[in-house]
């Protein structure tokens, strides 16, 4: 998998991973921690399926130096 998510776009899914995963906690709520699962894999792996089906973006363009 190629990544698609970028540093800062990285560092707010995981803000939002924790977020559901201690609204998960207190809500006991097995469809919410899956989501924030998911939410995490997408964070530490710099991929998102669904910028994937979008054909979009968040990595910076790296340059070839010939």
């Amino acid at each position: 998998m190629k990544k698609n998510i970028g540093n800062k776009d990285r560092l707010i899914r995981l803000g939002l991973a924790f977020a559901l995963l201690f609204f998960a906690y207190f809500a006991k709520s097995w469809i919410v921690l899956a989501a924030s699962l998911f939410v995490f894999y997408e964070a530490f792996a710099g991929w998102c399926l669904f910028y994937q089906i979008l054909g979009k973006s968040t990595c910076p363009i790296k340059k070839n130096h010939h």
